[in-house]
């Protein structure tokens, strides 16, 4: 009888990175339909086009670099980084941007790069910053969430404004700025941050921990991010180093002045924080590898963070604050590398 010969390893299993992705997409869940909830059809709408677009691109340029396109594919990496981005962009951008960010993303951040594994900064965080700092204007158009607004933008409307225009005077009516957005507004002309809270024109988007339908949300993506480490999917240390300093940092700024700088609370609970705490800057390629390491690279992240969004020119810092860092992940690990077993202290 012939038998088949081949080499090892002779157990098969699972590919690895497959599941720690597809685990990845699951966590997302619950953030991603409070999202959908809060801000409508125009959230679906992306994550549709960049999830497209991103597959596409990496099927393109596997294919020209002559690697095999369907395995890269099929291991969820570019899927995970079209749900980043698009998780991050305002619910009303035009489809190009969309396309134009992802793009970016998959062919100049991860495939010049060498593919997943090479990478030195997180794809969808570049993509996010390549429109932000290109299209600001685009950028903006968020809608109210469900609670401020009574209903969503229809969809007829919603598809309409993304993949053909419309007017300024439209967009100025059915958008309006992030809580984030208002009290940097209000700081820079000086004016005390509980009255803009409470007051008639802006207080209907705040609620008592931070902005309505941002609170829901990041709590909603804090429990996937909690499922992730009960799943041992990412390092503890990432998440919680970056809490730990973002809470520090905005506490010790609002003991010092209440009146100017925002809560803890509201740091922790707008805008993209629990969505980079467990999900962005746990991306095992770009992030720290040693475990000193994760420790300063994630409250690097959150001191930038709080940095930009209290004096920077942009509304939310993480992105450049995740590119930055990514940066300096090479130092780090080499400074903070670990002891060879078995080596004596000096």
């Amino acid at each position: 009888m012939q038998f088949a010969q081949s080499s090892s390893p002779h157990l098969s299993v699972n590919n690895q990175v497959q599941q720690v992705m597809f685990q990845l997409l699951y966590a997302l869940v619950p953030g991603t339909l409070a999202a959908i909830w809060f801000f409508g059809w125009g959230v679906l709408v992306n994550l549709l086009i960049a999830s497209l677009v991103c597959v596409g691109s990496e099927y393109a340029v596997t294919r020209m670099r002559g690697r095999d396109a369907r395995a890269s594919i099929s291991d969820g990496s570019a899927l995970v980084t079209a749900c980043l981005l698009a998780l991050a962009l305002p619910p009303l951008v035009p489809w190009w941007l969309t396309t134009i960010g992802s793009m970016f993303a998959i062919v100049v951040a991860k495939q010049l790069y060498g593919g997943l594994g090479f990478n030195m900064f997180n794809p969808a965080m570049v993509g996010y910053i390549v429109v932000m700092i290109s299209f600001p204007r685009e950028m903006t158009f968020w809608t109210p969430p469900m609670g401020v607004s009574d209903a969503w933008v229809p969809l007829t409307d919603t598809l309409r404004i993304i993949f053909m225009g419309t007017s300024a005077d439209e967009l100025d009516a059915i958008t309006m700025a992030t809580p984030i957005d208002t009290l940097k507004a209000q700081m820079s002309i000086e004016r005390d941050i509980y009255t803009t809270q409470t007051s008639k024109q802006y207080g209907a988007i705040f609620s008592p921990l931070s902005g309505k339908g941002w609170d829901v949300i990041n709590l909603a993506f804090l429990a996937g991010g909690i499922w992730l480490l009960r799943k041992k999917v990412a390092d503890w240390r990432l998440p919680v180093a970056f809490l730990v300093t973002l809470a520090f940092v905005s506490n010790l700024f609002a003991a010092i002045d209440y009146s100017t700088y925002s809560s803890t609370l509201f740091h922790l609970l707008s805008g993209g924080t629990m969505l980079a705490a467990f999900f962005i800057i746990t991306d095992p390629v770009s992030a720290s590898t040693t475990p000193r390491g994760r420790l300063v690279y994630a409250a690097g992240i959150a001191i930038l963070t709080y940095v930009i969004r209290t004096w920077g020119g942009y509304p939310d810092g993480i992105a450049f604050a995740v590119v930055i860092m990514n940066m300096a992940v090479p130092i780090i690990d080499y400074t903070l590398r670990p002891k060879t077993y078995g080596t004596q202290r000096k």
